[in-house]
């Protein structure tokens, strides 16, 4: 059978996408963030993954405020991205994984998840950028991918409760695949941060180092707070902390020392936005 690899969770900011289009990794204000990759490179060399599925939140490209489905599933055999503006170069297409797809689709459904299934599906820069940051320079994707998209901007959004749920089932159905593949878990986005309103700017470093804290020793802490009151500790965008939950969940067991931590890293400000990064595999 298939086996997680392990799990990472990072920003998307697509001030990041400019920054790599325009070569400014050494730059003083982009340096402490793409500081924090060379491990998690060395990492991924390590443990080899064939397949990546990506946990992230759509901004507009492939579903809008009309249409938001709360949680969508990619089957296509591939994945292209578009011009979205944010001086973010396009990259060549993903090759999906729709045998994983297909069976990761029939098992979310068998428990109870409402899925929308998506045979065609752009992808934006919430799963472009972080692609980018892990296998930069690539020409062509090392990995497979199966995109799972959560809503996160058209409220009502999902608890963070019920996301935990949907990455414990990604984790069952992935160890139920029928495969020898090597799976890797990424979930984009957040951590703390506000784009409009009185509280544009905000920042709450406390927060997101106790939910980072979190996820490696109680899991299911978040899980305690409504949408509302996640809100209110780590801003609108913020809650994009429900793609890091749900990856965690993924990774299968909520008891402390079930995962151990290979590597994390936090900055802030980028882009008004505290950037976080965080790998983790099973210590079982």
């Amino acid at each position: 059978m298939a086996r997680v690899v392990g799990g990472i969770a990072t920003s998307h900011v697509p001030a990041i996408g400019r920054a790599i289009a325009r070569n400014l990794q050494a730059d003083p204000y982009w340096k402490p963030f793409f500081d924090g990759f060379p491990p998690v490179h060395a990492w991924l060399d390590r443990v080899k993954p064939d397949v990546a599925v990506v946990i992230y939140n759509d901004h507009g490209l492939n579903f809008f405020l009309d249409k938001m489905p709360t949680f969508a599933v990619g089957a296509a055999p591939e994945y292209r991205n578009a011009d979205e503006g944010w001086g973010i170069p396009t990259v060549p297409p993903f090759r999906g994984e729709l045998d994983l797809s297909w069976h990761l689709i029939e098992s979310l459904i068998a428990d109870e998840f409402d899925i929308t299934t998506c045979q065609e599906m752009l992808v934006d820069h919430a799963f472009t950028l972080p692609m980018a940051l892990l296998w930069p320079g690539s020409g062509g994707w090392p990995v497979t991918t199966v995109p799972v998209c959560i809503n996160t901007v058209q409220f009502p959004l999902p608890s963070a409760k019920r996301c935990w749920a949907l990455g414990q089932a990604i984790g069952r159905a992935i160890a139920s695949w029928d495969s020898d593949r090597r799976v890797v878990v990424i979930g984009t986005g957040g951590l703390s941060h506000q784009l409009d309103g009185q509280r544009a700017g905000f920042i709450n470093k406390a927060f997101d180092q106790k939910f980072v804290a979190s996820l490696v020793d109680d899991p299911t802490w978040a899980t305690r707070f409504t949408i509302e009151q996640l809100v209110e500790q780590a801003g609108t965008q913020g809650i994009e902390l429900l793609m890091w939950l749900a990856t965690r969940g993924a990774l299968q067991g909520a008891q402390p020392g079930a995962v151990r931590r290979v590597h994390s890293n936090y900055h802030v400000p980028i882009s008004n936005t505290a950037a976080g990064l965080l790998v983790l595999e099973s210590a079982v």
